[in-house]
């Protein structure tokens, strides 16, 4: 073959690649709504919520999260860091109280939502920019082929205006670990203790700002979002930030009604009208009660060369 018939060649397969993955993405920006599901459609499938600090799930997914928990998903929660600088809006303490008390706090959360058990890989909050990103990646790796992942949630490794270094540095790393799981080369050593390839295809990725490709009416799980942000207590504009907000109108001789007239009605209160008016004004926009925002990668389609095969191939004679 003549050196510029190979270039031909190749440059004419590459444009029939790049055509056929044009062709399998939506052919519309319009964000697709996704609805609740009656029944388990999804039993058997299992998901990984995974945050880098202890408020991030319950403030951006956690009413999605507990929706596909409630349609059957089995589900576990992934903690990055240890919240160590976290915010300390709770109650004051030391930086070693601050991170015993978020480790209790997500533990929490992760009963509230349904979730089995939750999985803290302690690195220092706000230093995620220091570790070895490979060690990361190996350790997400494990987890996903441990717990046979299918769907993952976690900050966006492609969103815009992100100041926080936790934020990008996991969602890249879990990116990675996502299509490396399910490699045959990759850590071939976890083979030998009895895992397997696991490549996880479905991912909601939340953001501040997010590039939005799927809107999930979460008008059903709303009370169990309210309840995951309750359980931020040192983290957060969650906790008890409502009856805290109650005591001192209290001082002050005044009363808001919305607040109730106990602390626990207060909270949820406080975190319906104020945590959650982002999830109101855009489930408004698509014309439910709550909604929450994802930038949503789907499993890919089936290849052209397997669809051919199941329509045509024939037992052999």
């Amino acid at each position: 073959m003549k050196r510029r018939d190979f270039f031909t060649s190749m440059l004419a397969g590459l444009t029939a690649v790049k055509l056929d993955t044009a062709l399998a993405q939506p052919a519309s920006s319009t964000p697709v709504l996704e609805r609740p599901l009656p029944g388990t459609p999804h039993k058997g499938k299992v998901l990984i919520a995974i945050q880098p600090h202890s408020d991030d799930i319950a403030l951006f997914s956690a009413g999605t999260v507990a929706k596909l928990i409630q349609e059957g998903y089995s589900g576990y929660m992934i903690r990055a860091t240890n919240d160590d600088m976290g915010d300390d809006v709770g109650e004051p303490g030391s930086i070693g109280e601050n991170v015993l008390r978020n480790e209790r706090e997500v533990t929490e959360q992760a009963r509230v939502l349904g979730l089995t058990r939750d999985f803290a890989l302690n690195y220092n909050n706000h230093r995620m920019s220091d570790i070895s990103r490979n060690e990361l990646i190996c350790r997400l790796i494990f987890l996903f082929r441990l717990l046979k992942a299918d769907t993952v949630f976690c900050y966006d490794p492609w969103a815009h205006d992100e100041e926080n270094p936790d934020h990008y540095v996991l969602a890249h790393c879990v990116e990675a670990a996502c299509w490396m799981a399910g490699r045959v080369h990759d850590y071939p050593e976890q083979f030998a203790a009895g895992l397997q390839p696991r490549a996880v295809t479905e991912k909601y990725y939340y953001a501040r700002h997010p590039d939005i490709t799927r809107v999930v009416d979460i008008s059903g799980t709303i009370e169990k979002k309210i309840e995951a942000n309750i359980c931020n207590v040192a983290k957060g504009p969650g906790g008890h930030h409502g009856s805290k907000l109650r005591a001192e109108l209290s001082k002050q001789g005044k009363k808001l009604p919305l607040l109730g007239d106990d602390d626990r009605t207060a909270d949820r209160n406080y975190i319906r009208e104020f945590v959650l008016a982002g999830n109101r004004e855009l489930g408004r926009k698509y014309g439910v009660e709550y909604a929450e925002a994802f930038h949503y990668i789907g499993p890919p389609p089936q290849s052209r060369v397997e669809d051919f095969v199941k329509q045509h191939a024939v037992p052999l004679r």
